[in-house]
């Protein structure tokens, strides 16, 4: 099943994000700034980067960021409230639209792959996983975060969707076939 044939693919996307304002806060995923502050910026990859709250504050950082997302609509979005916030920290973002159903990063490219709340039904999700483990630079770090599959967190909301959550143990499989890093 590719992105665009999922009931989250890129028409629920597109409409979600043509609404006025922010679909989420704008602010960073508290995660990746708690993880991303001790490292040297250098080259980042944003997957999912919808409005661009963790590409910007990357780029804020000082990395060179490359935020990757379905929607043209959240794109266009991310770029222009990057560049009304900081024009410098904006330059230092490249926004590209890819179906990541379809399209893997160049792999050992990025200093920082970062995916936050990315979920792919399936064997899909693995895939990517396991793309996103190649594109890591040599010292460089992967941090994939996703909602808690354990049974605490195993809400009525969360149930609807239980194809789409995965848990250490799923990303660990996926990229086990990746090649070493070092």
């Amino acid at each position: 099943m590719t992105h665009e044939e999922h009931p989250f693919g890129r028409d629920y996307w597109e409409e979600r994000y043509a609404a006025p304002g922010l679909a989420w806060s704008g602010d960073p995923n508290p995660v990746l700034v708690a993880e991303a502050t001790s490292l040297t910026p250098g080259r980042a990859l944003d997957i999912g980067s919808g409005e661009g709250g963790d590409a910007l504050w990357l780029a804020m950082s000082g990395w060179q960021v490359t935020g990757v997302d379905i929607s043209t609509n959240a794109l266009a979005k991310a770029r222009a409230r990057a560049e009304s916030v900081d024009g410098h920290a904006a330059a230092r973002i490249r926004w590209e639209r890819h179906d990541l159903t379809s399209w893997s990063p160049e792999p050992r490219s990025s200093d920082l792959v970062s995916s936050q709340f990315m979920h792919l039904p399936g064997s899909a999700g693995s895939i990517l996983f396991r793309a996103l483990a190649e594109a890591v630079a040599p010292g460089g770090t992967l941090l994939i975060v996703g909602h808690d599959v354990s049974e605490a967190d195993a809400g009525e909301h969360r149930a609807h969707f239980r194809e789409l959550m995965f848990g250490v143990d799923d990303v660990l499989a996926a990229i086990d076939g990746a090649e070493p890093r070092g």
